[in-house]
């Protein structure tokens, strides 16, 4: 069996679920989370039975109760939307994620046309398109690069959602480039260390691999695309699970090496459950395929620091990693 490193939590869905189980602890239950906190079946019932209560839009929290933001972002009407009920707001934006929003608001005031790469309803793309509606463009892929129209083709820039395949946003901007020459980068990189980190141990693994499984939940854009990358880069064949009793035997006839990774919201525990399974079933050499090493830490969101601060008189950064159970 071949397991990738890094996988799993990012620092970003780390920061989003330690807010969530820190105001759980701070403010007791119910705390409100608009839409799901990170993209995993897991993690989502756990902080449910707990008392999280995740509604889809802000009007269906209580006027005056605390609602938290998913890591996803939200558009500037959603905040508007929170001040008129009087909402305790925490915001649990991934900072990579409020990156890319800056770009979009900078951008914009200059004017540009902002084609931005990224799949059409995805909370991410909703939020970062919210913060200039007027000047965006969501762009899904190559094939709707021809439909594509801006005013001036000396003001364009493209930015992207931060979970795509790098391979495929590449693509996409190469053929945008084709067709306005002139055609801006975003600042920095906007697809995440972590998806570009996961998606390298897949390509370096997939060629060796009969099988890849992937965790993660369907909803998650970064695990489904690194089913996609290892198909694309020599894998056999590749599945997305969300447990280990998803895992289908008849998969396994035949398989003389497996790959196994997770995407960036998948607890380890769910991957634990994995290995487990496959070394039942004669996987039990076990070999990392180490991409990169890992280091980054978000604080959490200054609503909560202040918070904690105020009532324990410690800094909640000091706090964060003793919360994080579902790790």
């Amino acid at each position: 069996m071949l397991l990738a490193a890094p996988r799993g939590y990012c620092a970003g869905v780390d920061r989003a679920v330690v807010t969530v189980e820190e105001a759980l602890e701070l403010y007791g239950p119910p705390v409100y989370v608009r839409k799901e906190i990170v993209h995993n079946k897991h993690v989502v019932t756990t902080l449910q039975q707990r008392g999280a209560i995740f509604v889809d839009e802000t009007q269906e929290v209580p006027e005056g109760a605390t609602v938290i933001f998913s890591a996803h972002g939200v558009a500037p009407v959603v905040h508007d939307q929170a001040r008129a009920l009087s909402l305790k707001t925490i915001d649990a934006t991934c900072p990579l994620v409020t990156k890319v929003h800056h770009e979009a608001l900078r951008f914009a005031s200059e004017d540009y046309d902002i084609l931005l790469i990224g799949h059409q309803g995805h909370e991410e793309v909703v939020g970062t398109a919210g913060e200039a509606p007027d000047n965006v463009t969501i762009v899904e892929g190559p094939g709707d690069v021809d439909a594509v129209e801006v005013r001036d083709p000396s003001k364009v820039v493209w930015l992207s959602q931060t979970t795509l395949s790098v391979d495929e946003t590449m693509e996409t901007v190469r053929r945008l480039r084709e067709k306005f020459p002139e055609l801006q980068d975003p600042p920095s990189d906007d697809i995440c260390y972590a998806t570009q980190n996961r998606q390298t141990a897949v390509k370096q693994m997939a060629p060796d691999t009969d099988l890849m499984i992937v965790v993660g939940s369907r909803n998650s854009s970064n695990s489904v695309r690194l089913v996609e990358v290892a198909l694309e880069h020599g894998a056999g064949a590749g599945h997305l699970v969300d447990f280990a009793d998803e895992i289908d035997p008849a998969w396994l006839e035949g398989v003389g090496t497996v790959g196994v990774t997770s995407g960036a919201s998948v607890p380890e525990v769910l991957v634990r459950g994995v290995l487990d399974l496959l070394a039942d079933h004669g996987y039990g050499d076990v070999q990392p395929v180490v991409a990169a090493e890992e280091s980054v830490l978000f604080s959490l969101p200054h609503e909560l620091r202040r918070d904690l601060k105020a009532k324990s008189g410690v800094d909640a950064n000091t706090l964060r990693h003793d919360a994080g159970s579902l790790h």
